[in-house]
């Protein structure tokens, strides 16, 4: 079986992924009176582990409640040396490059992976270990804040799989990485 590296995130209609201040309130600025998962389920059950940057983890951890995630948590971090109690054994700190990251993560048995945060999708991008992205977009235009994309070194060409509407407000793309 061929690992997959999926990223699956919200957008602003002008791109961006937090406001100007970090916060993403926003994400809930549409109602879902049904609570949709916006496909969040059908993601869950097709990945092993999901890899996320330490700033998003940091967002994560500041949510209240239970601990989000029935899937091995990866946080990519320099600086981080122990993960807070309420998620001992559901998360693993790791620092390298991405070619060296993902070994480690495959060697554990962890092939389909779920890549969030700003940075770490950039990341993984620049090394082209992205296969597909599921992009959210959320009908408002923060006018600023930290963005989806960052300049590349190179280019890269996606086919389109699919596009679906949720709620009647939110348009998710489906795209596969040409190879």
């Amino acid at each position: 079986m061929k690992p997959k590296n999926i990223v699956f995130i919200a957008q602003s209609l002008d791109g961006y992924i937090s406001d100007k201040k970090g916060g993403i309130d926003w994400l809930h600025s549409t109602p879902n009176p049904e609570n949709d998962d916006l496909g969040y389920l059908d993601l869950m059950n097709e990945i092993d582990a999901i890899v996320m940057g330490r700033n998003t983890f940091d967002v994560v951890c500041g949510f209240e409640g239970e601990w989000p995630y029935s899937k091995h948590l990866f946080v990519l971090s320099h600086s981080l040396n122990k993960v807070p109690k309420k998620c001992e054994g559901k998360v693993t700190i790791l620092n390298g490059n991405v070619t060296a990251i993902l070994e480690q993560i495959h060697n554990k048995g962890f092939l389909n992976l779920y890549i969030d945060g700003g940075q770490t999708i950039h990341n993984f991008l620049e090394a082209d270990k992205i296969d597909e992205l599921r992009m959210t977009t959320i009908p408002i235009l923060l006018g600023g804040g930290v963005s989806l994309f960052n300049e590349m070194s190179i280019a890269m060409e996606f086919d389109h799989l699919s596009t679906t509407v949720y709620i009647n407000q939110l348009v998710q793309s489906h795209y596969r990485r040409k190879r």
